[in-house]
Parts: C-alpha cells; sequence; structure tokens
C-alpha cells in the first residue's frame, strides 16, 4: 500500500529527491567531516562582515548536519529515542518513534540495513536571511543507502536548539532552482500566501483529499504526478482489500504532529514547499458482522492495540515535497507515510 513505506533508515527513508538544479550556498563534502572553506582576502572579508547574515553560517549548518549524522547512527544502534530527541524533531521525530517500536516486526534484513551507520556528502545550502525565519535546509546524498538520490533535509530551531524536522528524496524527479538575493541567501516564502491554486499551507488538506475523496474536492487542485496517482490508490483500492467482504475502509484526513511549513521561493517565480500531512485508516466491520466477529489486528497493529474490536482505526503521520506555480496547478514530487498508532 502506498501508506506504508518499507522500514528504512533515518537517513535515506525513500529514494525520493532527484538531483535538482538547487543554486544556494553550495560546499562539496568528500567525508562527513565540516565542509572546506575558500580563502578569501581582508578586503573581502570586511565586505562579507558588512552583508546581511543568514539565520546560521555555512560553518554552523554543515556542523549541525555532522552532528545529527553521528546521534542518527548511535540512536538508531541502539534504537534510543532518548538520543535522537536531541536532534531530531517534528514529524521526522514521530516517523522515527514509530519505527523504533515497529523494529521488532521486521525482517533480520530489514533490522540490520537500518541499523548500519550513513554521511550526508555533496552537502548544499539553502540558508535564508537571518530574521526572515528560524530554519534552513540542506541538499545532501546519504552515503551507504540503496539509494543515490539526494535529500531534501530542514532544521528548524527548537528552543536553543536546531533539529531535523523533515527528510525528503524524490526519485526520477527535479526540483527548480532555489531564489537567491545579492548575498547567496534563499528566499522564504509566506505558507499562507496562495501561489496559483494553492497556498503552501493548503497542501496537506488537499494531499489528503486523495485518499478521502479520491480528489473530488480540493485535491483536484493538484497536478497528476506520480505521487498523486499513487496516493489516490488508496481510495480507489479501499474495497479491494482481503477483508472487503468483511469490513468497509476509509481515510480520514487527521491532525499532524508538527503543523509547520517550510516554504523557498524559486528562481522561476514559483515555490518550493515541504509539509507536513496525516491521515487516520478506519478500517469498520460491516454490520452483519458485528454481533459475532471481531478484528483482528496485524502484528504491527497489535504492538499498539491486540485486542480484537469491531473498528480498528490507524493513524499515518507524513510529510511531502511540492512545488506551486503562479500560472498552474502544484505538483506533489514525493510523500511518506509511518504508522504511528492503532486504536
Amino acid at each position: 500500500m502506498p501508506r506504508q513505506t518499507i522500514p528504512s533508515r533515518r537517513s535515506h527513508r525513500l529514494p525520493l529527491l532527484a538531483a535538482g538544479a538547487f543554486t544556494a550556498i553550495a560546499l562539496t563534502a568528500c567525508s562527513s567531516g565540516p565542509d572546506s572553506t575558500p580563502t578569501t582576502s581582508t578586503h573581502t572579508t570586511a565586505r562579507a562582515n558588512r552583508a546581511p547574515r543568514g539565520v546560521v553560517t555555512v560553518q554552523e549548518a554543515s556542523r549541525l548536519l555532522t552532528a545529527y549524522e553521528n546521534s542518527n547512527n548511535r540512536a538508531n544502534k541502539v534504537r534510543s529515542e532518548e538520543i535522537l530527541a536531541k536532534v531530531e524533531g517534528g514529524q521526522l521525530n514521530a516517523q522515527s518513534r514509530a519505527d523504533y517500536r515497529q523494529f521488532k516486526t521486521w525482517s533480520a534484513k530489514q533490522q540490520a540495513y537500518y541499523g548500519s551507520p550513513f554521511r550526508y556528502t555533496h552537502r548544499s545550502y539553502m540558508i535564508p536571511p537571518a530574521g526572515t525565519a528560524t530554519w534552513f535546509a540542506v541538499k545532501a546524498v546519504a552515503t551507504g543507502t540503496k539509494s543515490k538520490s539526494p535529500s531534501l533535509l530542514i532544521f528548524d530551531k527548537d528552543g536553543p536548539a536546531y533539529k531535523m524536522v523533515l527528510a525528503l528524496y524524490v526519485d526520477k524527479s527535479t526540483i527548480p532552482a532555489v531564489a537567491l538575493d545579492k548575498n547567496g541567501l534563499a528566499k522564504p516564502a509566506d505558507p499562507a500566501t496562495p501561489v496559483g491554486s494553492l497556498a503552501p499551507a493548503q497542501l496537506s488538506s488537499a494531499f489528503e483529499d486523495l485518499a478521502e475523496t479520491g480528489g473530488k474536492k480540493t485535491g483536484k487542485k493538484l497536478a497528476s504526478t506520480p505521487a498523486v496517482k499513487d496516493a489516490r490508490t488508496l481510495y480507489t483500492n479501499r474495497g479491494k482489500r482481503d477483508d472487503s467482504k468483511y469490513a468497509t475502509t476509509k481515510y480520514f484526513a487527521t491532525k499532524v504532529k508538527a503543523s509547520k511549513v517550510y516554504a523557498l521561493h524559486l528562481a522561476d517565480g514559483g515555490v518550493l514547499a515541504a509539509f507536513p500531512t496525516a491521515h487516520n485508516q478506519e478500517t469498520l466491520l460491516r454490520p452483519a458482522y458485528r454481533s459475532n466477529y471481531k478484528i483482528n489486528p496485524n502484528k504491527v497493529e497489535a504492538l499498539y492495540n491486540p485486542a480484537g474490536r469491531t473498528v480498528i482505526t490507524d493513524e499515518f503521520q507524513g510529510q511531502a515535497l511540492a512545488t506551486l506555480t503562479p500560472s498552474g496547478t502544484p505538483h506533489v514530487l514525493a510523500y511518506e507515510y509511518r504508522m504511528v498508532d492503532s486504536r
């Protein structure tokens, strides 16, 4: 089912982000260490000191990403929520916690893969000017993974610390170049401002409409990308399940764990948006069977509630990536979910 992904390490959850034409602040790292910084003259340095600063420097962003690598690798090895929570938050951490809880239901091969170490290389930084945002983005490639697709990583301020809150991977797609100011800083976009048919903040509602109604309402405002077609199969296949003779299956949008949407202006006039999304899957016994039967949960659902019941509600928390254009419909490039509860 498209709502469930094969268990994967936190570093490369799905092969999602194709090598896009990012032209933001870009430094390439051949290892996990700090990125190299070009030598500058005293005059150049003085001029740079007068230029507007980003929410973080490239060097600070690099250190934060390397710290995330190290903590994530340690946490994944022993499945420590405490270690991971120091460097990870939002939707990403909700999904990680679900991974850890469900780990024992995976195959030995999946478990070994999830626990193996990784590093981020070929890093490019998209850093908004200080005072315009609390977050920054990174494009990088996770080494030691099954996919060589770059990832788009979002770090946001959580109290005094920066944490990774979204990690998105696009496969077989391209992403337009982000817009830069004269100082090479990325330009954040207001998630509440419409870009064409939708605002970035409206993308989740439109995307969940695909599963809930097949895209008959706000979902019809989305372009028919592979990601959208795949998400719509939840609705079209809802009556084709093994248990469809005995139970109905429906999908309903639900509250996300972390509601913030992250958007950047693109050089072509559009907007790139990374957004949280979530839905519940409700499996309900048909009336004729309710007096004598119960639905037995599968092995993952049983981790949360082992009891047989008339209705099973599974909660899926997700994240997605889209581009919006002033003259067209939004293109959802990638998405993924994790089941985080069953009741």
